[in-house]
């Protein structure tokens, strides 16, 4: 079964080869945020032969189509890749320990951004929030 990005694709006649689907898939399935090497090693499992590069290929062509969103948490040039399949907006944890990113909403921040920019004279069209924490110690 082809993953939204495959379908997005070709809702767009953008061609995929065998490999930008194998690509694809394993971003659409990916329930954390995958660097390139782990897109690869992924993509592995399913055709050993697919190159490093075609990854690097793909994943530039998916984001550049706006299919997927690169991020450079914590600004140490190590992009990691997320789907976006869905309207829904979120924003991210990242614990600093272990390098894990965690999806968060909460209604009551996204107010307050809104009232920010219009307390300065804006009209919030999109933003990104990353939160760089570690655990509690009681924890």
């Amino acid at each position: 079964m082809p993953s939204t990005i495959e379908k997005l694709c070709e809702e767009r006649k953008i061609r995929l080869t065998e490999n930008r689907r194998i690509v694809a898939r394993v971003v659409a399935q990916s329930d954390d945020h995958p660097d390139v090497e782990e897109v690869y090693r992924r993509a592995l499992k399913i055709n050993p032969r697919i190159g490093v590069a075609t990854v690097y290929r793909a994943l530039n062509m998916f984001e550049e189509l706006g299919l997927i969103a690169r991020h450079d948490f914590l600004g140490r040039g190590k992009s990691r890749y997320e789907k976006l399949e869905s309207e829904e907006h979120h924003d991210h944890l990242v614990d600093i320990s272990t390098n894990e990113v965690h999806e968060f909403y909460n209604e009551e921040l996204e107010k307050l951004k809104e009232k920010i920019a219009r307390d300065h004279g804006f009209d919030l069209v999109g933003h990104r929030l990353e939160l760089y924490c570690r655990p509690l110690k009681n924890k």
